[in-house]
């Protein structure tokens, strides 16, 4: 576990580096265009090439060490950012070059994450995957609260070079860890891969799940449950905003980011050995009553106090879900796995995103108006009025989340996973260390 928390804290900083980097852009491109449609662009082209290219990078992580892997990834990424900055600096810098060097970086990432996921199995004991999955679960959401900030002091102050610099700094905490720690290789590695051409070994990660019914079943159900969450987030600041101002909206946003890491920590003080699977269907019940909750009136403090206790069941329930995978796969294959596994999951995700606004546009605020057909039955409890569609919506996903959570554990395949598929993995981690 040592060796991983030297990585994990190394990988922390050139994280929050590489969000301060981002952020400035996000401002710079803003303030230069004014167009909310070409930040929207920018962000697609930080998230479509993953979704795209997540099954092929995890062949070839199941090819190549996966430290090394994560070692080339990091100085690809630090190589964008460096081309960036010359541009910057140079006065070169154009709108195109912005979407093909976060494309780019998106790309790297990718390889980076599932190595990374790949080699956990390696560096860490078994009993303590629930702890990693939680430390690495509280480094994004930790970054993602302290990044903004320290953005908007240090911004004014050392400006858009400055940024670089340090995000070039942390860069070097994350390569030299990495540098000094080798991981054991895995046995026959090259002769199960070899004789492969490399489109099967890409699909070779559905073939898998194919043959393992159980987590194929884990994976349709927490992509499902993503779809949910999806749209329950996309509407998260239009029914703020019907009832409180923009100022109370970054409050009611940074609480439920504070239960994002509430729930890390928990992940990250994990002891239990047992039950994952039990705790996963639990805690996904919670996540739909606290949707349900947080639609039921239009209470600020309500909504507030529901987010903040749904968002701190999100790292448990995707914490526990990728340990059931990092222990039921062999550590070999995990990169393919784990390359169709982020996808699948996120495609849930990505099609809530899409639907959100035109369900609540539609259908939802229409039927909750105060001249609706719902006004004098629904309406009276929960209320009619800008914001109550999507408290309509809200309270109709926390029910369809709790009906198909119980639905799902009626399927033995998925309830009885831990005892039926054994572990993958041996006890003690492969890795040793030159320190």
């Amino acid at each position: 576990m040592r060796i991983f928390l030297i990585i994990w804290i190394g990988q922390f900083l050139s994280l929050v580096g590489s969000r301060l980097t981002q952020f400035a852009f996000n401002v710079w491109l803003f303030q230069e265009t004014g167009s909310v449609t070409q930040f929207g662009l920018l962000v697609l082209c930080g998230s479509l090439p993953s979704l795209l290219i997540s099954p092929i990078a995890g062949g070839f992580v199941d090819r190549w060490s996966r430290r090394w892997t994560m070692i080339i990834a990091d100085f690809c990424a630090g190589l964008c950012t460096l081309s960036i900055a010359w541009l910057f600096i140079t006065g070169n810098l154009e709108i195109w070059h912005l979407y093909i060097i976060e494309a780019l970086s998106s790309c790297f990432s990718t390889f980076q994450a599932n190595a990374y996921a790949a080699a956990t199995t390696l560096l860490v004991p078994k009993e303590n995957l629930p702890r990693a999955s939680g430390l690495t679960s509280l480094g994004r959401g930790v970054s993602k609260l302290i990044a903004p900030v320290l953005a908007g002091i240090l911004l004014p102050l050392v400006h858009i070079p400055g940024i670089i610099v340090i995000d070039f700094a942390t860069l070097f905490f994350a390569i030299v860890p990495l540098m000094v720690v080798t991981f054991q290789e895995l046995n026959n590695l090259d002769e199960q891969t070899g004789d492969k051409s490399f489109w099967k070994e890409v699909i070779y990660g559905w073939n898998f799940l194919t043959t393992k019914p159980g987590l194929l079943a884990l994976l349709i159900f927490f992509a499902s449950n993503n779809l949910c969450t999806g749209i329950f987030n996309v509407l998260t600041t239009p029914l703020v905003l019907s009832l409180t101002s923009p100022t109370g909206l970054g409050i009611v946003l940074s609480i439920g980011s504070s239960g994002i890491v509430l729930g890390s920590l928990m992940m990250s003080i994990w002891k239990a050995q047992e039950h994952y699977i039990k705790t996963i269907f639990g805690f996904t019940l919670l996540a739909g009553l606290f949707i349900f909750l947080a639609g039921l009136r239009p209470s600020l403090s309500l909504f507030t106090v529901s987010d903040f206790c749904l968002l701190a069941t999100y790292p448990v329930i995707s914490g526990l879900v990728q340990v059931m995978f990092q222990k039921k796969v062999p550590p070999e294959v995990q990169g393919r796995v784990f390359g169709l596994k982020a996808p699948i999951a996120s495609l849930g995700l990505t099609l809530g995103y899409a639907i959100a606004g035109p369900l609540d546009d539609l259908i939802f605020e229409p039927l909750m108006a105060p001249d609706s057909i719902l006004a004098g039955n629904i309406g009276k409890i929960i209320g009619v009025g800008q914001g109550r569609g999507v408290g309509l919506l809200d309270i109709l996903i926390g029910l369809v989340v709790v009906v198909g959570t119980i639905a799902a554990y009626q399927y033995p395949r998925l309830r009885l996973l831990e005892e039926e598929l054994p572990d993958a993995i041996p006890d003690e981690p492969f890795a040793t260390s030159k320190f």
